[in-house]
């Protein structure tokens, strides 16, 4: 069942995160549908109860290049359909006001993301605005960004400017946005941090504190980047060197302190990278796409669920579906 990310920050609010996780093909889709759901190979079968997460499906600009746009929309609405328990939201990454209005118009996204981060602050606030009114009008949510991440995304280079407190407040009032991703120290890619660098925990406290009460917090660029799977790629050739991502343990601190939304995607892509390198080293001979395929939709799903534990989302499906039978009362 797709719904809005609004819907979903309500339930998590304070308690957990909701992972949103980006796409760009079926293998993807399906892992992290199974994953979600707990569907994954392992010694024990566990309840699903206690595993099953609401999600959220990110859909970047270059994602929705890639091939034709509607191919995402379509693997989507059939994973839906084959897994009907699931509950999760479709929202547009970092997209531009144009990309914004056509995934508004479309009536398939339930939220989108105006990133006019690099923009000066009243031009953010003013893009901003006009893709919230016109969201808004055919109720459709809208995350905005202000501050900086370092880091590349899409075809922005970021230089990291954390968000101001203060700023904070006024950019939510005057641009009437829904979620708010902060700059706190996080980047884009697999090379997040060098030296003592990390998550600032005390600025995303203090705009915790001066943001309206209750209002959904977003951190981007918050992959792991596991050892284990830098370590498969670079035994199978690649050359990764210096990888590092954000310690899971600050998910929850930071769920805690209004962030409802973490977006992790070069995670997914370290996956995909070991399990082909491997399979390409293992099995040279082998030129069906499928056997790969297979596995890392399996070891991918196996991750969505462990990254779900992390959160704190993992065992929260039922809880959401009831909190969203009881909003509709």
């Amino acid at each position: 069942m797709i719904v809005s990310t609004k819907q979903l920050f309500q339930h998590a609010y304070g308690n957990y995160a909701v992972g949103a996780y980006n796409i760009n093909n079926l293998e993807q889709c399906v892992g992290l549908f199974r994953g979600s759901l707990g569907k994954v190979k392992t010694n024990e079968e566990p309840s699903v109860a206690t595993v099953s997460a609401p999600f959220i499906i990110q859909i970047s600009r270059g994602a929705r290049g890639y091939s034709d746009k509607r191919f995402l929309e379509s693997m989507i609405r059939t994973a839906e359909a084959v897994f009907p328990e699931t509950i999760f939201a479709v929202h547009l990454d970092h997209g531009t006001e144009e990309v914004c209005y056509d995934c508004i118009d479309s009536g398939f996204y339930s939220s989108v993301m105006i990133d006019a981060s690099h923009e000066p602050f009243a031009k953010n606030i003013e893009t901003t605005r006009r893709v919230v009114e016109r969201a808004h009008a055919k109720g459709v949510v809208v995350e905005a960004e202000l501050g900086q991440l370092g880091g590349v995304e899409e075809d922005v280079v970021g230089s990291v400017c954390l968000t101001k407190p203060d700023e904070a407040v006024e950019f939510i009032a005057r641009s009437g946005c829904d979620s708010l991703a902060v700059a706190i120290g996080t980047s884009h890619g697999a090379y997040k941090f060098s030296g003592a660098q990390g998550v600032r925990m005390d600025r995303l406290a203090e705009i915790q504190q001066a943001a309206p009460k209750g209002f959904p917090l977003v951190m981007h660029g918050s992959s792991s980047v596991p050892k284990e799977w830098v370590d498969r790629i670079n035994n199978a050739g690649g050359q990764l060197k210096s990888a590092s991502g954000v310690n899971e343990a600050q998910y929850l601190e930071a769920a805690q302190l209004g962030v409802c939304k973490i977006n992790i995607d070069t995670d997914g892509r370290l996956v995909w990278c070991a399990i082909h390198r491997e399979a390409f080293r293992d099995d040279p001979a082998n030129f069906d796409l499928r056997p790969p395929g297979k596995k890392f939709m399996e070891a991918y799903a196996a991750y969505i669920a462990h990254k779900n534990k992390a959160l704190g989302s993992a065992g929260q499906l039922e809880g959401a579906r009831k909190a969203l039978q009881a909003a509709k009362k």
